[in-house]
């Protein structure tokens, strides 16, 4: 299938085998059925159920419905961070190379709420994540992915902010910096600001961030335009950074939800 747009926006054409999505992410594909019949198969990243659909071009045709993948733990890396500075393998021919960048972490962080934290999160966008690396099926990460036309806003970001997703496993409580919603107060962004915001997570699940009201414009590890989305998936001990530029006034939600992979 070839991803022809993310969250709405056009991207350059890439094809691949499969994608991770999260709720509320979308992905606009093209097939070609070729009177073939697929089965179109999203499964849990837990692996402990599926939802299926077919592709037919005629009523009543059927295809075989795969296997789920086995679960996979997570490594070391996955919940810690960069380890070393060595390469590693991302997804079906290529290598990930992780840069060291240092979190910085609010006095909030260190309470009963929060169960761990990374120092030294990965920046890589060409990992596939947990349970999809090496699997022999092409699968799309964030670097395979460039909005076309470019940034909406060419100034450079005025200022920063850097929030830490948390939580306690145990608990199952989540918050942003160690603040549960009930004891939080507004991020307050200036209206039409240029700014950048770094978004570091430090629990050991994937969080797909759901920003309202304004866009995030992916950047790659090295500060460039990447891809422009309004949902962002977070792996385990990763670190990414978007700018961001608020236009519409008022109180708007920032969400983090589960995710699944189709």
């Amino acid at each position: 299938m070839t991803v022809v747009q993310t969250d709405g926006q056009n991207v350059e054409p890439v094809t691949v085998d499969e994608f991770r999505i999260g709720l509320s992410e979308t992905y606009d594909v093209i097939v070609t059925p070729n009177d073939k019949t697929y089965t179109i198969f999203a499964q849990s990243m837990d692996r402990t159920g599926y939802a299926r659909g077919t592709l037919a071009t005629r009523h009543g045709m059927t295809a075989e419905i795969p296997a789920p993948d086995k679960p996979e733990r997570l490594t070391m890396e996955d919940m810690m961070g960069n380890m070393d500075h060595s390469a590693h393998a991302g997804h079906e021919g290529t290598s990930s190379s992780h840069s060291a960048v240092r979190a910085r972490h609010a006095k909030t962080e260190f309470g009963a709420g929060v169960d761990m934290r990374v120092d030294m999160p990965r920046t890589n966008l060409d990992d596939p994540g947990i349970g999809l690396r090496n699997n022999g099926r092409r699968v799309l990460t964030y670097s395979d992915l460039h909005t076309i036309g470019g940034p909406l806003d060419l100034r450079e970001p005025g200022r920063e902010i850097e929030l830490h997703l948390t939580g306690n496993m145990k608990r199952y409580s989540w918050s942003f910096d160690g603040v549960e919603f009930g004891n939080s107060t507004p991020v307050h962004f200036r209206h039409g600001e240029r700014m950048r915001v770094i978004l570091v997570n430090d629990t050991m699940m994937t969080h797909p961030i759901h920003l309202h009201g304004m866009w995030s414009e992916l950047e790659s590890p090295d500060g460039h335009f990447q891809v422009r989305k309004h949902t962002i998936n977070i792996q385990p001990a990763q670190r990414v950074s978007f700018l961001a530029t608020p236009e519409a006034v008022g109180r708007w939600a920032w969400c983090s939800i589960t995710c699944m992979q189709a």
